[in-house]
């Protein structure tokens, strides 16, 4: 990896002519289990991971933010204290945060800083979340409110949702804000409450991108959550959350076969997600790992949303003897897959799967180890 504190802190040195006061990062996530559950009031249970985002800053005397970010080659302005809409496409997170900060009724303060950031971009490793739970951390430590992270990761979802566009859930934002070494964090979706819960001893998780991107699926994501609201509403529920498995079972029949098979996709993943939990928190690596391959099989088949990289990355990994468990991660078709790996065999399992992918596809996938990282921090420069 790169050191990427020395990245920032360097050329903020070089940029400003002194040292930076603090530094700031944020982590990126990968989404262990719970997928499609969020909308659905549902669970979900991610992991922060080590790639984030950076910023190398000092405060200001006045609201004015002066970002140079590293990866874009630009340089960013603008005042905090009256975010505007405008510019290029990456200033709209940070103006966004600063928006959403400013509703919050909190002063906020100017600073000086630099980015960068080695989330993969488009890869559903969230690296935006990142990048605003990184603004919202600067603007605390120049400004001096207290940090509560509940509260800054659902500024950064209002920044995503309302000022940038995006209509994201909170998972992202909350695991970047909250989330904990060594272990992955069930959220209830409903009413946020969660816990950590600790990777089983000796396990690592394998981030495997297949090099492919979700590209303008926007619409069949839009339906898919579409047609988890139609069932909900045949049932008589705000969410798919409420529709206990027995229920749903002695009334399938109701449905059609397209909506029979999201509805059953989501009430059970949120049955695997809870078992899950209690598998960690028991240190069952195996059951966790049949409950992923379970989780992958059945967005696959009942919610349908892989593609062939997916699919293809999923099974070579299972092929290994220290894999556990594998599964595609985040919204789907394309992106990302995750396997749970024996600890001493990662190096091995991760040859493995570059050679077999890169056979089968022709290309040669990026993978990320990690056993979790901590939340959003900021120290002195």
């Amino acid at each position: 990896m790169r050191d990427m504190r020395g990245l920032v802190s360097k050329d903020f040195a070089a940029r400003f002519g002194a040292r930076p006061e603090f530094v700031v990062r944020a982590p990126g996530r990968v989404n262990l289990i719970g997928e499609h559950t969020d909308y659905n009031d549902g669970f979900v249970m991610p992991l922060a991971i080590e790639q984030a985002t950076w910023i190398a800053l000092r405060p200001r005397a006045d609201t004015t933010v002066n970002l140079y970010g590293i990866d874009h080659q630009e340089l960013l302005r603008f005042d905090a204290a009256r975010p505007e809409h405008g510019g290029p496409a990456w200033s709209e997170y940070p103006k966004g945060v600063a928006a959403a900060l400013r509703e919050e009724g909190l002063d906020l303060r100017g600073f000086d800083g630099v980015t960068a950031c080695d989330v993969p971009m488009g890869a559903g490793l969230s690296s935006s979340a990142s990048f605003e739970l990184a603004i919202a951390r600067a603007l605390h430590a120049v400004s001096g409110w207290p940090w509560d992270p509940v509260r800054m990761a659902l500024a950064g979802q209002r920044a995503e949702n309302r000022w940038v566009g995006v209509n994201c859930g909170i998972m992202d934002q909350l695991i970047s804000a909250i989330g904990r070494a060594g272990h992955a964090l069930l959220i209830d979706c409903r009413d946020l409450t969660h816990r950590a819960v600790p990777l089983p001893a000796g396990c690592a998780v394998v981030i495997m991108d297949t090099m492919t991107r979700r590209g303008l699926v926007d619409s069949l994501y839009n339906e898919r959550r579409a047609q988890c609201q139609q069932v909900a509403a045949h049932f008589g529920v705000a969410k798919l959350r409420d529709i206990s498995r027995e229920v749903f079972e002695a009334r399938v029949a109701e449905l059609d076969p397209v909506a029979r098979k999201r509805a059953r996709h989501v009430i059970t993943e949120n049955a695997r997600t809870l078992a899950a939990a209690e598998a960690m928190q028991a240190g069952h690596a195996g059951l966790l790992g049949e409950l992923m391959n379970a989780s992958h099989d059945s967005l696959r088949d009942d919610f349908e949303v892989t593609n062939r990289e997916l699919n293809t990355i999923v099974s070579v990994a299972r092929l290994h003897s220290a894999c556990l468990g594998a599964r595609m991660t985040g919204a789907g078709f394309g992106g990302c897959a995750v396997a749970l790996v024996e600890k001493a065999a990662t190096d091995d399992f991760c040859a493995h799967l570059v050679r077999e992918y890169s056979a089968m596809t022709g290309m040669t996938p990026m993978l990320y180890v990690t056993t979790g990282a901590d939340g959003a921090t900021h120290d002195a420069g």
